[in-house]
């Protein structure tokens, strides 16, 4: 298994503005890649984990597709730390913490932290492999809160007092409602490394986010993700989505057929990291699903 720890360059957390939450259970998702022939191989083997560390398990899917012979297991359980005004040092804390506490022989790791979320790769198998036998690497994430668009419900509300719309006065024109599609560029030749930061991102606008596909983009790798559905128009969701990634620099929304897209680019172009975004909301109405290429 090739090193993975280029992938996680940021030795320190981005602070962001999240003070309202107060005194917040953190959840801790411990992800265990084992190699396993079937889900109970794979379970098996994490079972002395999940009796150190407590919790549940609440996934276990087959990832052998990138990784042949291998199995993901995934453990769920709140972390000891709780989040105050201060939720980027909370996150860092609890991955921190949680790994000192599965051993002495475990270095203090470099914990990566895009709020609400942070997290660190342990990729040393020998090392694992006491924890959890066959085990190619663990990934700890701490989370604060949950799916940010559930915050936000009353989002075409509050703009009822805008000018009216067009579309807002014609009866027979269908709801509103859009699908927000996110691409992350990174720089990094590790398909899961890419993954993993293009999951911190994507936690910024929906919690359930799911990646459709990984594929080459020049010398990047695009992850390209389903962040569902929204209520809102593909204008507001467009506009909600961009506050919540909270960077500066978007490009002018780019329409057709109803459809927009924006873009951000990092400059200079980083050597390893994020470096470009795009997001893209369909109306819902024009939404139909084709597999990735």
């Amino acid at each position: 298994m090739g090193d993975i720890s280029g992938t996680l360059t940021r030795p320190t957390c981005v602070m962001d503005n999240l003070s309202a939450m107060v005194e917040e259970d953190l959840e801790l998702l411990i992800t265990a890649v084992v190699a396993a022939d079937d889900e109970q191989q794979a379970r098996a083997a994490c079972s002395a984990l999940l009796r150190q560390v407590g919790g549940r398990v609440v996934r276990a899917f087959d990832c052998s597709d990138e990784e042949p012979g291998c199995w993901s297991v995934t453990i769920s359980r709140v972390s000891d730390e709780r989040a105050t005004q201060n939720v980027a040092g909370a996150l860092a804390r609890a991955v921190r913490t949680f790994v000192r506490r599965l051993g002495d022989e475990f270095p203090t790791p470099r914990v990566a932290c895009e709020p609400p979320t942070a997290w660190t790769v342990l990729d040393d198998p020998a090392l694992l492999d006491g924890l959890v036998p066959g085990a190619e690497r663990l990934l700890v994430e701490a989370w604060a809160g949950g799916d940010p668009q559930q915050d936000r419900p009353e989002t075409g509300a509050a703009r009822s007092d805008e000018p009216t719309a067009p579309e807002r006065t014609t009866a027979a024109e269908p709801p509103a409602g859009s699908r927000l599609w996110l691409r992350v560029d990174v720089a990094t030749d590790r398909s899961a490394g890419a993954e993993w930061q293009a999951r911190a991102v994507a936690s910024r606008v929906a919690r359930s986010g799911k990646i459709t596909r990984v594929a080459p983009h020049g010398h990047l790798l695009s992850v390209h993700i389903d962040l569902g559905s929204s209520v809102n128009s593909p204008t507001v969701a467009l506009q909600d989505a961009v506050a919540s990634l909270g960077r500066s620099g978007w490009s002018e929304v780019e329409w057709s057929d109803g459809s927009g897209s924006t873009r951000w680019s990092a400059a200079p172009v980083p050597r390893a990291g994020i470096a470009a975004l795009e997001l893209t909301a369909t109306p819902g109405s024009a939404f139909v699903w084709t597999v990735p290429d």
